[in-house]
């Protein structure tokens, strides 16, 4: 089992940065695939980004492609997601998930594993 806790949320203006990390608990974090999710109130959880364990493969959403950069820290148990020149549509709740090694998943229920949400809050 893994408990996966988000921080870095925050208000920025269009144009400006972000940074949210993903903690996650478990020994095997290596052995997981991670994601990055986001919701607006009344909208479907939309897919961002994912990473396979090794680093190896990245996958984006077209929406968020040369803007955001998703990372892992296999040795800190935590996934990142870089967000640079924010959009005031990209104010959403953002949340991470894990699933086992079966290769990187764009849907939600591919996913057995989510964090609380960090709110993200563009600004135009």
């Amino acid at each position: 089992q893994v408990q996966l806790v988000e921080s870095g949320g925050g208000l920025v203006q269009a144009g400006g940065s972000l940074r949210l990390s993903c903690a996650a608990s478990g020994r095997t974090f290596s052995t997981y695939n991670l994601g990055w999710f986001r919701q607006v109130p009344g909208k479907e959880c939309e897919f961002v980004a994912a990473i396979s364990g090794r680093s190896r493969t990245t996958y984006y959403a077209d929406s968020v492609k040369s803007r955001f950069t998703i990372s892992r820290d296999n040795a800190e148990n935590t996934v990142y997601l870089q967000m640079n020149s924010l959009k005031p549509e990209d104010t959403a709740v953002y949340y991470c998930a894990a699933r086992p090694n079966n290769g990187i998943s764009t849907t939600v229920g591919g996913y057995a594993y989510w964090g609380q949400g960090a709110q993200v809050t563009v600004s135009s």
